[in-house]
């Protein structure tokens, strides 16, 4: 198992670097079940935010990459069911992708509660709640 950094990622299915994205390209190409690449949770998570904030993926295309990059025999994704049970909240309820994780990671590590100030998190996980 490799390791990918976010920026990795990112040149596989962003052309804005012609040679990086060539790189990676032939990078993942190389990847198999026997020596997949491993995304973690924290590269994810990058990976959506800099599709939607910096090059203006919507939603719905993001997620579609991050369902189709679970479904890869040649790649990793940390802690994948975390992944997926957020990738079905987003799709099937609309909530946000990102809290959903959150939501759910700190929650299966324990935690009582995940007190944030976004008030939408908060009416929409039970395991978050407003901090006032």
């Amino acid at each position: 198992m490799i390791g990918v950094d976010t920026n990795v990622l990112l040149r596989l299915y962003v052309s804005d670097e012609p040679q990086q994205h060539e790189t990676a390209l032939r990078f993942f190409a190389k990847r198999s079940e026997e020596s997949p690449a491993y995304v973690s949770m924290v590269v994810l998570v990058e990976f959506v935010w800099a599709l939607t904030k910096t090059y203006d993926y919507g939603w719905n295309r993001v997620l579609s990459l991050v369902s189709a990059m679970i479904d890869l025999r040649d790649m990793v994704i940390e802690r994948e069911e975390v992944v997926a049970d957020a990738l079905t909240r987003a799709l099937e309820e609309k909530v946000d992708f990102v809290d959903a994780i959150i939501a759910r990671a700190n929650a299966d590590d324990g935690c009582m509660t995940t007190v944030t100030f976004d008030k939408r998190a908060a009416k929409r996980f039970d395991s978050m709640e407003l901090l006032t």
